[in-house]
């Protein structure tokens, strides 16, 4: 996948056939739109995804605590393996906001893109204050020579799925629906620092997972069954998201414990997919009960795995 970062950097040689939009998770209702872009490439027409970041309701709205389901690297790998062909990440500010339907589609679709089909959802809005709809772009579609593919909104509603959902499941814990909703494993990347350890005086050394981006959306707090790649091999074990109430942890921390797995992760970047929510984080009368309740927490979590 061909990625750009600003409209005006792309360039290609075909046709494209194109959708827009800010794809937060990239969930089965996206898909949808994705996976039809995909099935139309014919080696005469290239697929092309423009995005933008950051997300315009923290440019338009004031809302810079928006939380995201995806970083900007963990949705490039999930387009990349839907197998769009191009993905242009536009910086969206209040300049770009203000471009009338006519100049957008004039001078970014027609222009810069070359569009041969845009296919977009049955409610989508663009232009200036998100005046223009569907029929003006059918209208624009016929004026300059390009086709408007609309997805139904039976289609979208047989998915019933949106990233308000996604976000309020992951907030009470309930990885089942959200992950459904997603398609796939909700993950969480981050370089692992050094943390207290410990856990490591108690017979569970955790890796202490550091997310930079602070629009990421964390999990409710509590402990989870989770799962990464290291080293090209497949790793288990459980997290603790929250403030280690028991050792006074004081700041939110994010620590994994991996089964069957010793080395020295420090430093190193962390993909953590978010299998199932055990419990919500509890604070215990001494490090003892901590360690006890660990024991059982490990054998839930083993018990889930094994029956994958």
């Amino acid at each position: 996948m061909k990625i750009f970062h600003s409209i005006n950097d792309f360039t290609n040689t075909k046709k494209t056939i194109l959708t827009l939009g800010t794809f937060d998770g990239v969930h089965i209702g996206h898909r949808k739109i994705l996976e039809r872009l995909t099935h139309l490439e014919d080696g005469k027409y290239e697929s092309l995804v423009l995005t933008f970041f950051p997300h315009p309701r923290m440019v338009l709205k004031g809302q810079s605590e928006i939380k995201l389901l995806n970083t900007i690297d963990e949705k490039i790998d999930l387009l990349e393996n839907i197998g769009i062909e191009n993905l242009v990440i536009h910086p969206f500010d209040e300049q770009f906001s203000m471009l009338t339907a006519q100049e957008f589609v004039k001078t970014i679709l027609v222009d810069r893109f070359h569009i041969h089909k845009i296919i977009i959802g049955y409610d989508h809005r663009f232009g200036r204050n998100r005046t223009a709809n569907i029929d003006d772009l059918i209208l624009f579609g016929q004026h300059y020579g390009f086709e408007v593919e609309q997805i139904s909104v039976q289609e979208i509603n047989d998915v019933s799925v949106s990233s308000t959902k996604i976000r309020t499941a992951l907030m009470e814990g309930n990885m089942a629906l959200a992950n459904e909703y997603l398609g796939y494993d909700y993950i969480l990347t981050g370089i692992i620092a050094k943390g207290k350890q410990l856990g490591r005086t108690i017979g569970f050394p955790t890796a202490n997972l550091q997310i930079q981006e602070n629009y990421k959306l964390i999990p409710r707090n509590g402990v989870y069954v989770v799962k990464s790649f290291i080293n090209q091999n497949s790793f288990f074990g459980m997290m603790n998201i929250g403030f280690n109430p028991t050792v006074a942890g004081g700041n939110l921390s994010i620590e994994v414990h991996y089964f069957d797995f010793d080395a020295d992760l420090y430093d190193q970047e962390i993909r953590v997919s978010l299998l199932e929510y055990l419990r919500p984080e509890q604070k215990f009368d001494s490090v003892g009960l901590l360690k006890e309740q660990l024991e059982k927490d490990k054998k839930a979590a083993l018990a889930l795995i094994n029956g994958l």
